[in-house]
C-alpha cells in the first residue's frame, strides 16, 4: 500500500473515530424538558420552593433527561404562553392548570393514549370516570392529579364575638339562630348572618340604623378569588351562558345570583366592593387572610394563602338555593403540548409529577389526590399546618355536589369571552347605581357577538 493510500486510510479512520465520539457525546447529552408554571397554582413562595425541589430531585435521579422549570406570574402567564406557542418556542409541559387555563389553549395538547400504550403506563391507579373526563375530540389530553372542592371558610372568633352559631358542617343541616330557632342554611340565611357580621368603626352592624357604610372595618362575606360571574353564581346553581344551539343566554342563576352579589355590595354592605377589597384593611385583595372577613366562598386550594392568621378558622358547607346545594369544583393537572419534540421524555416527566412528586406538590397546591388511597395522608399533612381541628370531611362531602355543567366549561371564542366576563366583574364590583338586569341584557348581546365571531377569532389565532 502506498504512503498516500496509508494516509487516506488513516484520515478515514480518524474521521470515523471523531464522528463516533461526537455521536456518542450527542447521545449522552440529556434531553431537556421545560415545565411551564403560571396558568394556575404555583406562584406562591412556598409553592415555588417545593417545585424547585421537585425539579432538583428529578434531575439528580436522571442523566438522560433534565427538567427545567419556567415560572411566570399568573397575570401575564396566558399572554406569555400564547406568544411562546406562536413563535414556536413553546414549553413541553404546562401545569398545574384547570379547565379554565386549559381552555385558553384548546387544540394544542398532545394525545397521551399512544404513549400510554407504548410504555405500558397503568391507568387503573385512577378512577375510570376521572380518566374519561380528560378525553376530548383531540384524544386523552390529561390524567387526573388534584381536585379542589369549594366550601365556606369561616373565622370562629368573629362568630363568637357576634354571639352567632357557626355555619353547618353537614349538608342538609339547619342553621341555628341565636334564639335557638332553626332555619334552612340557604343564601337568604347567609345574607342575614353576613349583615350581622359586618361592623363599622363604632361597632354597629349592617342591620342597625346607626351603621355607617363608609367606615366598615369588618365584612360578613366575600367570594374569594373566584372566577368572575361564572364562578360566583354557582351558589345559585350550575349554568353556562349558552344554549344547546350555541346561542348566548343569561341563565336564571346569573340573574338572581349577580343581583344578590350586587345588592350585597351596594345595598346591604356585607360584601366589600372593589376599592375596599384592594385596601390595606383587607390585605390588598386577599381579603379573608386579613382576619377582617367572617366568611369566604372558595376552594381547597386557598389553604395555600391564608396569611399569618392560620389557627382561628374552620370550614362549612355551601348554602343551598331553591333547595339545592352546588359546590363548584376545580380540577388541576399537567398537560403536554403537541409541539414537543420529545413526547416520550415529556411523558416520563409527566408520570413523575403525577407519581413520585405528587405528595409534595399536592400539599403545597392544596389539592385532594386523584388516588383515593392518598386522601387520608393528604389531610393528615394539612393538619400539621393547621392544627386547630379543621373539619376536612366538609371538603370530602362537597365533591358530591359539584357543579354540572362545570363553570369552567369551554365556550366559543373562549379567551375573549373570559376577558369580557372579567371586565363585567370589575364593573359591578366598582359601580354603584348599576342596573344589573339591564346590564345583563347587554351582556347577552356582547356574548352573542363573540360567539358569532368564534370562527374568525380561531382563524386569527
Amino acid at each position: 500500500m502506498s504512503s498516500k493510500s496509508k494516509t487516506l486510510v488513516t484520515l478515514a479512520v480518524l474521521s470515523a473515530l471523531i464522528l463516533g465520539a461526537f455521536s456518542a457525546f450527542a447521545q449522552d447529552d440529556p434531553v431537556v424538558i421545560q415545565w411551564y408554571v403560571g396558568l394556575g397554582a404555583g406562584g406562591q413562595p412556598e409553592q415555588i420552593a417545593a417545585q424547585e425541589a421537585v425539579v432538583d430531585a428529578f434531575n439528580a435521579s436522571r442523566d438522560d433527561i433534565q427538567l427545567e422549570i419556567l415560572i411566570v406570574d399568573n397575570t401575564v402567564a396566558y399572554d406569555t404562553l400564547g406568544t411562546l406557542i406562536a413563535t414556536s418556542d413553546a414549553p413541553d409541559i404546562v401545569g398545574p392548570v384547570g379547565l379554565d387555563g386549559s381552555n385558553a389553549f384548546a387544540g394544542n395538547y398532545l394525545d397521551l393514549e399512544p404513549i400510554i400504550e407504548e410504555v405500558g403506563y397503568d391507568l387503573s391507579q385512577f378512577d375510570e370516570a376521572a380518566v374519561d373526563s380528560y378525553r376530548t375530540a383531540d384524544g386523552l389530553i390529561g390524567l387526573p392529579f388534584a381536585t379542589f372542592p369549594s366550601f365556606i371558610y369561616f373565622r370562629r372568633p368573629l362568630f363568637d364575638e357576634a354571639g352567632l352559631n357557626y355555619p353547618p358542617q353537614e349538608f342538609g343541616a339547619p342553621y341555628v339562630m341565636p334564639d335557638g330557632t332553626e332555619v334552612e342554611w340557604n343564601m337568604d340565611t347567609l345574607r342575614e348572618i353576613g349583615m350581622f357580621l359586618t361592623v363599622d368603626a363604632e361597632g354597629f352592624d349592617a342591620t342597625e340604623e346607626e351603621f355607617d357604610p363608609e367606615n366598615i372595618i369588618q365584612w360578613g362575606f366575600i367570594s374569594q378569588w373566584n372566577d368572575e360571574p361564572r364562578g360566583q353564581t354557582t351558589l345559585f346553581g350550575a349554568a353556562n351562558p349558552i344554549d344547546e344551539d350555541g346561542n348566548a343566554v343569561i341563565p336564571e342563576a346569573w340573574r338572581v345570583g349577580l343581583q344578590w352579589f350586587y345588592d350585597g355590595i351596594w345595598v346591604d354592605n356585607f360584601i366589600p366592593n372593589a376599592s375596599q377589597n384592594g385596601s390595606d384593611i383587607l390585605a390588598n385583595g386577599n381579603a379573608f387572610s386579613s382576619g377582617n372577613v367572617a366568611m369566604a366562598h372558595t376552594h381547597l386550594w386557598y389553604t395555600c394563602c391564608l396569611g399569618e392568621v392560620t389557627d382561628d378558622w374552620d370550614i362549612a358547607v355551601v348554602p343551598s338555593y331553591d333547595g339545592t346545594h352546588t359546590a363548584k369544583l376545580h380540577g388541576d393537572t399537567f398537560r403536554i403540548l403537541d409541539s414537543t419534540e420529545h413526547p416520550v421524555e415529556a411523558f416520563e416527566v409527566l408520570a413523575y409529577l403525577l407519581g413520585d412528586a405528587s405528595e409534595t406538590l399536592l400539599q403545597v397546591y392544596g389539592g385532594m389526590p386523584a388516588r383515593s388511597e392518598d386522601t387520608e395522608a393528604f389531610f393528615a399533612n394539612l393538619d400539621e399546618t393547621y392544627p386547630q381541628g379543621v373539619n376536612w370531611q366538609v371538603a370530602i362531602d362537597s365533591l358530591a355536589y359539584a357543579d354540572s355543567p362545570n363553570h369552567e366549561s369551554i365556550l366559543p371564542n373562549y379567551n375573549r369571552v373570559r376577558d369580557l366576563l372579567g371586565a363585567l366583574e370589575t364593573e359591578y364590583e366598582s359601580t354603584p347605581d348599576l342596573d344589573m338586569q339591564a346590564r345583563l341584557d347587554t351582556l347577552q348581546e356582547e356574548l352573542q357577538a363573540l360567539f358569532d365571531g368564534a370562527g374568525e377569532a380561531e382563524d386569527e389565532g
